[in-house]
């Protein structure tokens, strides 16, 4: 059962959306058409790209979005809504269009990763929701993926359900890490609702409470032969916990014709304790047995194993894979995607007139109009740029295509020998959905496949990653252009 199906997740929202909501109404534009845009603009962790996760539950919030009752009853106590809008919300529901990236699509600053039309209220109410699924899913997604990309091949699991900022950050959470290319979850509910492998043996306690650490270990063994993996941390990792896993193997598993499967350590310095202990269990015949190391991993600590040889098989990585949070900068805001939702047109006379934010800040300038967003690949299939064009434009690369560079928007460039993708797809038509939708293993071997045969490895780097181009079509820079000159009179 989706959770959405348990629960109404309609009042998810910030109030001014229903203040707003109920403004509009009140004046008659409530079924005025309006654009607006889901976009970022920097990449977490100072990366070269972000990966585009939680679309799958936004389609689940919009097909329940309605309002109950007892959430009317609720908004009427705040003495702040015309009744007439009240009665409105009674029989509410979205009835506009969404655009949006598949999910999985790896993603750049600044480029439209969803567009909801729809009639002004319908837009406005579901900013809240839109903007909480994809910065959380998306930042977790993204992580997992740095972190993966840091083990070389060597299984990461998600252990962070007990770091989560939440339940359902923990459930949700698992969910991104699986996108982006974690092997399982400690998460049971995840493995649940979303059929991610799960894996778990034991915790501290389980050692703690048996009279010694061998008697813990048998005990385990017993339960679960085929499955043993033992905790070896508890008191003394090479002078305790080893020798008695050795031990468990050699007395409890081989007379029933079972093998030690793992161990694991979850203290002090695990490049010296996994070199230490690899060798004892090769001494014991045990060279099958697979190490598996946790402890407050992220991309930079596993990084700095593999660079002294650690002998670890896998990675149980908790806090900093399920909140995004980066050891490696002081600057709190570097973990952060921090999408946010801006009108980019409104409906006068039948026709979409752009509209554009101006700011102080170059980078908080937003990229105005109904528009499409294309993928620029070269003749051999890697992406070469993004491209936002006008919504209505032709982009036909059978021949030398002219760009521009908003960066440096003199020089006279062009793609040659190149193919274009538009990366948005229709989601929802009239409030119906019309899409479908990929399975989570779909997702993630979707990311997989960009990454690895379409994204430039310098785009990869963790340090001073390549800057993916954002491109613009002539006549989308000249409108950009004169909405700036045309703000200034």
């Amino acid at each position: 059962m989706k959770q959405s199906e348990q629960r109404n997740l309609t009042m998810v929202m910030d109030l001014y959306e229903l203040t707003m909501a109920n403004g509009y109404f009140n004046d008659g534009d409530k079924e005025t058409k309006v654009a607006f845009d889901v976009f970022y603009r920097k990449n977490p962790d100072r990366g070269g790209f972000a990966i585009f996760a939680g679309l799958e539950q936004i389609i689940e919030y919009i097909e329940n979005l309605h309002f109950s009752e007892e959430d009317v009853a609720y908004l009427r106590s705040l003495n702040t809504f015309t009744e007439d809008f009240l009665t409105y919300l009674k029989t509410f529901s979205f009835h506009g269009d969404l655009y949006a990236f598949p999910e999985g699509t790896i993603m750049y600053p600044n480029e439209p990763i969803i567009t909801v039309v729809a009639p002004l209220i319908d837009a406005q109410l579901v900013e809240t929701a839109i903007l909480a699924l994809v910065n959380h899913q998306s930042l977790v997604a993204t992580k997992t993926r740095r972190i993966v990309k840091a083990a070389a091949g060597k299984a990461v699991a998600d252990f962070g359900a007990r770091r989560a900022h939440n339940m359902d950050a923990a459930v949700y959470g698992a969910r991104a890490a699986y996108i982006g290319g974690a092997v399982g979850t400690a998460t049971v509910l995840a493995g649940q609702m979303f059929d991610i492998p799960v894996s778990g043996t034991m915790a501290h306690s389980w050692v703690m409470y048996y009279q010694d650490e061998f008697e813990a270990f048998k005990h385990y063994a017993e339960n679960y032969p085929d499955n043993t993996i033992l905790l070896v941390d508890t008191y003394d990792t090479l002078k305790s916990g080893v020798p008695n896993a050795i031990r468990t193997a050699k007395e409890v598993l081989e007379p029933m014709g079972k093998r030690l499967k793992g161990i694991r350590i979850d203290s002090g310095d695990l490049a010296y304790l996994s070199i230490k202990v690899r060798d004892m269990l090769d001494e014991a015949g045990l060279t099958d047995c697979k190490i598996t190391v946790s402890n407050s991993l992220d991309e930079y600590t596993i990084n700095s194993l593999i660079s002294q040889n650690a002998k670890i098989d896998s990675y149980g990585v908790g806090e900093r894979l399920i909140t995004g949070a980066s050891s490696e900068y002081s600057d709190d805001t570097l973990s952060l995607l921090g999408a946010v939702y801006k009108i980019a047109a409104v409906e006068e006379n039948g026709t979409f007139m752009p509209r554009i934010k101006i700011s102080g800040n170059v980078e908080k300038i937003t990229n105005p109009g109904l528009k499409k967003v294309y993928r620029v690949y070269d003749a051999k299939g890697k992406a070469r740029a993004d491209l936002i064009a006008k919504a209505e434009e032709e982009i036909d690369m059978s021949k030398e295509f002219r760009f521009v560079d908003p960066q440096m928007p003199w020089k006279n460039q062009f793609f040659a020998n190149c193919t274009a993708k538009p990366l948005q797809q229709k989601i929802f038509e009239n409030g119906k959905k019309v899409y479908n939708q990929p399975t989570l293993k779909e997702i993630r071997a979707y990311v997989d496949k960009q990454l690895r045969e379409e994204i430039w490895e310098e785009e990869q780097r963790f340090y001073n990653p390549h800057k993916h181009y954002m491109d613009m079509t002539p006549d989308y820079y000249d409108m950009k252009m004169s909405l700036l000159h045309d703000s200034r009179k």
